[in-house]
């Protein structure tokens, strides 16, 4: 495999740089594994899609405001992004300056918000690419992120992130804290709706995936089988497993709502299967998955338009063909589909 074949063309206007305005005012491409068939509509339309006894699996994962701004001692700037919490008052960081800061010394960070003391931090030392910084904060390191820090928008948004940002680049069932990029298939979903294919009775179910920084790192070897994936941290309860297997014996679908869920459940799957049933699973995982990849427990998936040549083209790939994937993102371009993470959606069952 070729990094290459996972390319696409795509019109910079089709970039999604806001959300529509309402959630669930999306499109779906629905994309058949088994004939490759697209069908263009509306996100609305899960409400006919999804059967009683299917079961939705979300990442209930919370974005950190995890970008600030701030300077060092010396009084040059600089600009962090959290990439890991450590504890309520420590984190790895990269770190945006221009000559980097000593273990020992002190740089602070400043709020938008009138009257906010400077938020002080200090560098511990550093672990690989990331800066080690104790945060001297009142109360969690998680509170003075939300006084002091920025929505981390990713880098194609191409704008600062806006008050509006805080609540639309979450999902509404958002709970566990410690993402820098949000699980976006979950954006479209709203309280109503999800209200609406529960009386259905489509289960819900849901499990942690921290999304890092890495999500955005690009692919940088033609042979897709050298790239080093980057680790993110999970957590499949157990409560999870056990509605997969409810779903299994009554015959429904297991519907992963995003590539996220798709990783957990896969990664799950890895250290522990029966029956595609996976065992509870809590810890890290850099699980890579692309053509040739046999899915052990998602039978249908929810997702978003990925950027070209990533590891997500190729996990799709690996879920519904790449030949399929690509004449479906072909036709999803000459539709005008919005792209990215605040854009349109997929649909592949």
């Amino acid at each position: 495999m070729k990094l290459s074949d996972f390319d696409y063309n795509l019109p910079e206007s089709l970039i999604a740089r806001y959300p529509a305005s309402e959630r669930t005012h999306s499109r779906l491409l629905c994309l058949g594994r088994d004939d490759g068939q697209v069908q263009h509509r509306q996100f609305l339309d899960l409400m006919d899609l999804l059967n009683p006894g299917d079961l939705l699996v979300f990442n209930d994962t919370r974005v950190l405001a995890a970008r600030l701004y701030g300077r060092k001692a010396s009084g040059g700037k600089l600009e962090i992004l959290v990439e890991r919490l450590l504890s309520d008052t420590e984190a790895l960081v990269q770190m945006r300056v221009s000559k980097s800061p000593a273990a020992g010394s002190r740089i602070e960070f400043l709020s938008d918000q009138p009257d906010m003391p400077p938020l002080e931090a200090e560098v511990l030392g550093r672990q690989d690419a990331f800066f080690h910084l104790k945060f001297h904060c009142q109360g969690a390191l998680t509170t003075a992120l939300e006084q002091y820090g920025h929505m981390p928008l990713p880098p194609y948004i191409d704008r600062d992130d806006e008050a509006a940002d805080r609540s639309r680049y979450q999902t509404v069932y958002n709970k566990n804290p410690g993402a820098v990029a949000a699980p976006t298939a979950g954006l479209h979903f709203d309280e109503g709706m999800l209200k609406q294919l529960s009386e259905k009775g489509v289960e819900q179910t849901f499990l942690t995936l921290h999304v890092g920084s890495g999500t955005f790192q690009p692919v940088r070897t033609e042979d897709v089988l050298e790239h080093k994936m980057h680790s993110e941290w999970i957590d499949v309860p157990q409560s999870t497993c056990e509605q997969i297997a409810a779903c299994r014996a009554r015959g429904g679908r297991v519907v992963a709502v995003g590539t996220t869920s798709v990783r957990s459940l896969e990664s799950a799957a890895a250290h522990q299967v029966h029956n595609r049933v996976p065992d509870a699973f809590a810890g890290e995982t850099d699980i890579f998955i692309y053509p040739g990849y046999e899915f052990q427990v998602v039978d249908a998936m929810i997702t978003n338009f990925h950027l070209p040549k990533s590891t997500l083209m190729m996990l799709i790939s690996a879920f519904a063909g790449r030949d399929s994937v690509m004449a479906a993102y072909q036709e999803a371009v000459a539709e005008k589909y919005r792209f990215f993470s605040y854009g349109d959606a997929m649909f592949i069952v």
